[in-house]
């Protein structure tokens, strides 16, 4: 497939870096540093210049192209690009929007008139996945599937957990029939496909897939109790902090700290309900007078990853039960889990998930990674051409490094047994490391 990313910022750079292994990419990028460092780093063949020049565009082959991707800090820039690709039949657009304006309901230029098949907000999944932390506190992570009838819940084991040093095989019974399956184990730096012999120990960041209806049983197996949230201190009042208060504020009280006088007046406009505090976040004193140990939730959205980490193991040593940090530095993400962060939300790695997602719609209907953990998560559509579809499971030498986490048939969710035929239509939930990815597609393809 020929694609054409623009943008070399940290979204289009990692999305590349995530295309370029199957895909023909081009990149373009205006600023010749991130150029250089796109051309040097990624297997892509990179463009200095305006994406917006229809001369660049065409030097970029965009008459060929299949997908048109525009990912650059300009909402305007990258609407313009996906309607000029729209003008020379490029099948797929895809835009990164952040003012929310543009796709208002009563915004005077309709949807299908923007030129982009796809307007992603990253602020907003971003907030949206912090809100699924926030409201499931025992987790570490949260991944919807099927619309939100499957959940990858990630949990981390203390040693009061009851799954510790079992066999896994032996955990079925524990689960006493719930819709629920081990599918991924992070120990350390090393992440684990299970088997029926491996054993859990303590420290094991475990990733299960679970009915959400039965994630509080899950909770309680793992060893953990659900703190319940009613006040949450966010820190740093961008668009994602906005987000976040905005959709909790029905039920929870919210503190909003900003370091910038202007945007804390605005947001006190915006949010009348929502407690603006004008302050420096990196200031342990300011918080505590501004009652962070009172707190059940703090969640550090700034723009400065170090503010967020430092600031969410302060909250920690302070004992506050939810800590969440945004942290977009890739580099960091192995080792969080090492210093006593409770969980961390990337917004790259969330937007490249989604946007990974909708090109690959047709095959798949979902796509995520976890940040730090080496697996990849789709949700598969099987097809009557489908190997996948044409015995039972147990009759199956599937990939050794993969499994089926979950079968979808109709409205129905399925927990897969050796004997569940997956069935043309079906959509199959498979975690995979990234050296049996190859064999799992052709499973399905």
């Amino acid at each position: 497939m020929k694609i054409i990313v623009v943008g070399a910022g940290e979204i289009g750079f990692h999305l590349t870096r995530r295309l370029s292994a199957d895909n023909d990419i081009t990149l373009i990028e205006s600023d010749p540093l991130r150029a250089r460092r796109a051309s040097e780093q990624l297997d892509a063949f990179v463009l200095e210049g305006n994406g917006t020049s229809y001369q660049l565009l065409k030097k970029a082959n965009i008459h060929k192209a299949d997908v048109v991707a525009a990912v650059s800090n300009n909402d305007e820039v990258n609407l313009l690009i996906c309607q000029i690709a729209k003008r020379v039949g490029v099948e797929t657009t895809i835009a990164r929007v952040r003012n929310s304006e543009y796709t208002e309901p009563d915004f005077i230029i309709p949807r299908n008139e923007l030129g982009a098949d796809l307007v992603i907000h990253p602020e907003k999944v971003t907030a949206d996945a912090i809100r699924r932390l926030i409201r499931q506190s025992a987790a570490t992570d949260v991944l919807e599937f099927a619309d939100g009838k499957i959940q990858l819940m990630g949990i981390r084991l203390e040693e009061e957990s009851s799954l510790l040093r079992v066999p896994l095989k032996d955990l079925d019974e524990a689960f006493l029939g719930l819709p629920m399956r081990i599918a991924v184990i992070h120990r350390k730096e090393q992440t684990i496909i299970p088997k029926g012999n491996d054993v859990l120990v303590r420290g094991d960041q475990v990733f299960f897939i679970v009915d959400p209806a039965y994630a509080h049983e899950l909770t309680a197996m793992a060893g953990k109790t659900e703190t319940k949230i009613g006040d949450v201190m966010v820190l740093g009042g961008g668009l994602i902090g906005q987000f976040i208060a905005r959709d909790l504020n029905k039920d929870v009280h919210v503190k909003i700290v900003e370091s910038n006088v202007e945007r804390s007046q605005k947001i006190a406009d915006n949010l009348p309900n929502c407690l603006v505090i004008h302050g420096d976040g990196t200031d342990v004193d300011l918080l505590a007078v501004e009652g962070l140990m009172d707190m059940d939730a703090f969640v550090a959205v700034t723009g400065s990853d170090e503010t967020n980490i430092i600031s969410t193991l302060v909250a920690r040593h302070l004992n506050v039960p939810r800590t969440i940090a945004l942290v977009n530095n890739m580099d960091y993400m192995p080792i969080t889990p090492t210093i006593g962060m409770d969980a961390v939300v990337s917004k790259q790695l969330m937007t490249v998930n989604e946007v990974h997602r909708y090109i690959r719609h047709k095959r798949v209907t979902s796509i995520a990674t976890i940040p730090g953990v080496d697996a990849q998560i789709v949700e598969y559509i099987a097809t009557p051409r489908s190997k996948i579809t044409r015995k039972p499971l147990r009759d199956f030498n599937f990939p050794r490094n993969a499994l089926i986490g979950a079968v979808f048939q109709g409205q129905k969710a399925i927990i897969p047994k050796g004997d569940t035929q997956i069935e043309p239509g079906d959509r199959v939930v498979v975690i995979s490391l990234p050296q049996a990815t190859n064999d799992v597609e052709r499973l399905f393809g």
